[in-house]
């Protein structure tokens, strides 16, 4: 997985456990355009802090990043370590410190062990290579169980480009991003403005329509780097070029969504929620929302029982105007309600024929409207609880 432009590292630094990979490094040529998008939880980490105003003059050369400890909620003392470790990579690297971006995921609360991070920073400098992208997807895992990555190519004016993307996420998924670090590279060239604008017009259909738990993060990050290696003439405006990037923008980030939500803790289950027929597109989202995150109605989806009593349950607490003696509900292709009613075993063992079966939609229509909504979703499990219950051991 190589994007021209840009060099990847992972090490492991006793963050987490010795021997593990908890260390990452990503690294442009050259000064490269930047764009990200954050958290909007109101207690923001430090690195989340000194991103942020990094950003603001579009431009990033090197992004480091650290998994086992989120530098949140540690003060002046966190800010003053993530810039310490920023400042060690910069001379490493020979660039300016304010092109290197920090990034963190972990325990909340506990001091940040820059002092390891610096002595890996020799190492992992030396290691940096073109095709080291899957490395540094696996260094930046916390509670995940498999890596994340993401490619496309494509055609910009008649020059081929590449776009890679790697995430990390598995709890604290909800709306708004979660628990989530994405980080991805293009070879074409964009400005910084630009860049922002395909981030933001992806969310909606990716990150943000994603639901593991309904906890959102103080670490979250989505950075987009543009090496401007493949040629083409800037992108700076609305157009065909534009176009062509946002689309694999929205690929990647699409991809990169249900990879998260498909890990999330303990899931064996890994399904999308539909709404149909609202009277408005708030009222649409809020139904969806309501029943992808209903721990009734997740923990239903572990046992694979076709207990739509409970999405009933959670669509009538949503907020939104229906009927119920008018809601319609399929598993699939198989309908399980019909006008408010169930339509007993057969229908129900259809359903479940569905749910066996591996990722699956569970369409309610509410005949009061025009207007749908979506989120993607996964059960929840018994392993949910063990994995968070044993998180800081």
């Amino acid at each position: 997985m190589i994007v021209p432009g840009f060099k990847f590292a992972a090490t492991a630094a006793a963050i987490k456990k010795p021997g593990v990979l908890d260390l990452a490094l990503m690294v442009a040529d050259t000064p490269a355009a930047a764009a990200g998008v954050f958290t909007r939880n109101r207690v923001k980490a430090a690195p989340v802090l000194i991103t942020q105003a990094r950003l603001r003059k579009g431009t990033a050369q090197a992004i480091l990043v650290n998994a086992g400890n989120a530098n949140a909620c540690n003060g002046p003392r966190g800010l003053g370590a993530a810039r310490d470790t920023c400042r060690a990579a910069a001379k490493l690297l020979n660039i300016p410190e304010r092109l290197v971006l920090p990034s963190s995921t972990g325990v909340i609360g506990a001091p940040l062990p820059g002092d390891r991070i610096t002595q890996a920073l020799p190492q992992l400098v030396a290691g940096l290579h073109p095709d080291g992208l899957g490395e540094a997807a696996r260094a930046i895992m916390t509670t995940d169980t498999r890596p994340k990555a993401s490619l496309v190519q494509g055609i910009i004016a008649g020059k081929k480009f590449t776009l890679a993307g790697i995430a990390k996420g598995s709890g604290m998924i909800h709306p708004d991003m979660a628990t989530l670090l994405v980080f991805i590279f293009t070879d074409a060239a964009a400005t910084p403005q630009v860049l922002k604008t395909l981030l933001r017009q992806a969310l909606p259909t990716s990150f943000n329509r994603i639901t593991v738990d309904g906890d959102t993060s103080t670490n979250d990050t989505i950075l987009l780097l543009a090496s401007s290696r493949a040629g083409n003439a800037v992108i700076s405006a609305a157009g065909a070029m534009m176009s062509a990037l946002g689309e694999a923008v929205n690929q990647v980030m699409y991809d990169l969504a249900r990879q998260v939500v498909a890990d999330g803790e303990g899931a064996r289950h890994v399904y999308r929620i539909e709404v149909e027929g609202a009277a408005t597109p708030a009222e649409a989202k809020k139904a969806a929302l309501t029943v992808a995150l209903s721990p009734l109605v997740k923990t239903a989806m572990a046992g694979e029982d076709v207990n739509w009593g409970r999405i009933m349950a959670a669509l009538g607490r949503a907020g939104a105007r229906f009927d119920p003696e008018r809601v319609n509900i399929a598993f699939g292709p198989h309908p399980v309600v019909q006008n408010g009613r169930g339509l007993g075993p057969r229908a129900e063992a259809a359903a479940q024929q569905v749910i066996k079966s591996g990722p699956f939609t569970v369409t309610i229509h509410l005949n009061n409207g025009a207007y749908a909504d979506y989120y993607e979703t996964c059960d929840l499990t018994e392993d949910y609880i063990r994995i968070n219950a044993d998180y800081r051991s």
